[in-house]
């Protein structure tokens, strides 16, 4: 298990930062009262308010707010003020070995994805998928969304069964690994670079927003393909938001597409977890060990911070 960051006080300053797209400012101004309302002081990035077509700032820019953070001392937790494209470009100019020796809080998700990966494989740090401060700022944002912040409080367990939502077992068993992915399009984007994710003896998290089936199945396939599945734990399937056919109308189901893939491996595979592109979207850390029990439909995660 990767090394947990030092949890947050009330009274705390963490710095807000936009490594890929700009946030929606109206949200995200509503969000800043949520982290007054954890009691929380923040800084803001110098990238939140910048544009450079569909990136906040250029990658020197991007890449330079998020490394100012990580070397502050007065920050003790980095969230993301929003997800879109362009993660994946300032991964290569990261200073790794100072967030090693810069322990924080590290919060995202969708195209932060790439940054996870890339924290978890080169720092060995915990680092959290959760939704981004602009979702925090929308108005059907649901408690149960927020709650999941007190995780960064206190040690805690995370249980996540049907009380939350119906889930699905696609493959049967029970598993223990750390916790790794988030992202669809993103773990696929990291084949073939030195930030390729690595899967072997791992639980799998899964979710994305936007494709088609026939994307899924391609992207599924590339994964397969690329070995990903081979020596995985188990699989994670988190939301799959606003998957419409568009060009093939006779798509199959996702659950279809699921079942063709991971129905006959030995490992559990449970789908329908509120986490990703979603209400609530339940932030959970990445880098710990989790229980994945597809028997009686449930995950148990270990605390995140110390």
């Amino acid at each position: 298990m990767k090394k947990r960051p030092p949890r947050l006080h009330k009274g705390d300053t963490v710095g807000i930062i936009a490594p890929s797209s700009p946030p929606n400012i109206e949200r995200l101004t509503q969000s800043l009262a949520f982290l007054e309302q954890l009691g929380l002081h923040y800084v803001l990035g110098n990238t939140v308010q910048l544009h450079n077509h569909y990136l906040a700032g250029t990658d020197k820019e991007r890449a330079e707010d998020l490394q100012e953070m990580i070397e502050d001392p007065n920050i003790k937790a980095i969230f993301c003020a929003s997800a879109g494209f362009g993660t994946a470009r300032i991964a290569d100019q990261i200073d790794y070995l100072s967030i090693e020796e810069n322990p924080k809080i590290f919060w995202g998700f969708s195209d932060i994805t790439f940054l996870h990966t890339a924290i978890g494989m080169y720092a060995d740090i915990v680092t959290f998928h959760g939704p981004t401060l602009s979702s925090i700022g929308r108005d059907d944002v649901t408690e149960r969304t927020k709650h999941m912040f007190e995780q960064l409080f206190q040690p805690a367990e995370i249980h996540y069964d049907e009380s939350i939502s119906p889930l699905t077992t696609i493959c049967s068993g029970v598993a223990r690994g750390e916790i790794t992915g988030g992202n669809l399009t993103l773990i696929a984007n990291s084949l073939g670079t030195k930030f390729e994710i690595n899967t072997a003896g791992k639980i799998l998290l899964m979710e994305d927003i936007g494709l088609e089936p026939a994307q899924i199945d391609a992207i599924l396939n590339q994964l397969k393909q690329a070995r990903k599945f081979e020596q995985v734990k188990g699989i994670v399937i988190g939301d799959f938001a606003e998957i419409h056919p568009r060009e093939y109308e006779d798509s199959p189901h996702l659950e279809e597409l699921f079942e063709f893939y991971f129905k006959d491996l030995n490992f559990p595979v449970v789908s329908g977890f509120k986490i990703g592109h979603c209400e609530p979207n339940v932030g959970i850390p990445l880098g710990v060990d989790v229980i994945l029990d597809a028997v009686n439909k449930d995950l148990a995660i270990l605390p995140g911070v110390e």
